[in-house]
């Protein structure tokens, strides 16, 4: 298998699953770190990287991490469908799932109290 994801990208792909895995503050920050860092290899505009993709895809990608919705699923399995790695993919696939709401598919117990066997009839 040819890998086409560019070197610098798979350190924010393993922070990304690791924050994932985590939830954690700390991982969160060093996700946007290393977004800062590949936007640093774009072009910059008065000594300020003038490139922010990373950076706010990166946000993007934490904040539906950490409150997953309906909307945000989207931002995540886009985020999925990127991902060439097998393996990565999969992990990161089992990642957001476990984190998604669950959603009760049993609503209220179904009351079967009819009054046919009532004892004071």
């Amino acid at each position: 298998m040819v890998n086409s994801t560019p070197k610098h990208c798979a350190p924010g792909k393993l922070a990304i699953l690791r924050f994932a895995m985590t939830l954690n503050n700390a991982d969160r920050l060093t996700v946007m770190a290393i977004a800062g860092e590949i936007d640093k290899l774009g072009p910059e505009h008065n000594s300020k990287p003038d490139f922010s993709f990373f950076r706010k895809t990166s946000a993007e990608l934490c904040a539906a991490i950490l409150r997953p919705n309906e909307l945000t699923s989207t931002v995540l399995r886009q985020h999925l469908a990127q991902i060439d790695e097998d393996r990565l993919k999969h992990v990161f696939a089992a990642t957001i799932e476990a984190n998604q709401p669950m959603v009760s598919l049993v609503g209220k117990p179904f009351k079967r109290d009819n009054g046919l066997c009532r004892s004071d009839i």
